[in-house]
């Protein structure tokens, strides 16, 4: 789930932005003290029937059973479940740069949608291949930073968080809900988000 110096953007409107700044907070990461842990389960873990604890702490915080039920209605659960983790956590929290922001305020609810469903489409729906892990970057489009948050962000922190396997394809009703959870972000995160879009004037760079 680590970040990508690659500009992905599935209707190219941002290709031009500056190259995306590694993040300093890694999947792998926690904070036990904080209660902010890591569930992202070892081989060792697995074999010893603890998967689903913090691999640091063991620490057990999240009913997976009802997170894998994948209830669209269920979703205060899922993101206070999600919070627990630090890497989540942090995506739910920081600033959002202002090229995200820009972004957003751009495209609107409607068109944000759309990419939305785009992105998912083309870089999580099919098999995951070498490149997963590394297809979604962490600044620059809010449409990442809901991914991270959310855990969509690709095939393997799906499969851990939603009991997906990564041996087939994503459904459309998964697409769908995935594109929900995102949009959920987004109305957290940017509350006054218009419909149909707006003029932003482009971010200058100092000269």
């Amino acid at each position: 789930m680590s970040g990508s110096s690659d500009n992905w953007n599935d209707d190219n409107d941002w290709m031009k932005e500056e190259e995306q700044k590694p993040l300093r907070v890694k999947c792998t990461d926690a904070d036990c003290e904080s209660d902010l842990h890591c569930f992202l389960s070892t081989k060792q873990m697995i074999d010893e029937g603890t998967k689903g604890s913090c691999r640091y702490c063991g620490v057990d915080l999240v009913n997976w059973e009802r997170v894998h039920t994948k209830d669209i209605n269920d979703t205060e659960y899922l993101f206070k479940s999600l919070k627990y983790e630090l890497i989540r956590h942090h995506l739910w929290h920081v600033d959002i740069d202002q090229k995200a922001i820009n972004y957003g305020r751009r495209k609107g609810k409607i068109k944000l949608k759309e990419a939305v469903i785009n992105r998912l489409n083309k870089h999580l729906k099919g098999l995951p291949n070498n490149w997963d892990g590394r297809q979604t970057p962490f600044e620059g489009n809010i449409i990442f930073y809901a991914q991270h948050a959310t855990a969509t962000c690709c095939r393997k922190c799906v499969a851990y968080w939603y009991g997906i396997p990564s041996d087939r394809e994503l459904t459309s009703q998964e697409v769908q809900y995935f594109t929900d959870l995102i949009m959920k972000y987004v109305d957290e995160r940017m509350p006054n988000l218009t419909v149909g879009g707006e003029k932003v004037p482009p971010i200058r760079k100092k000269a």
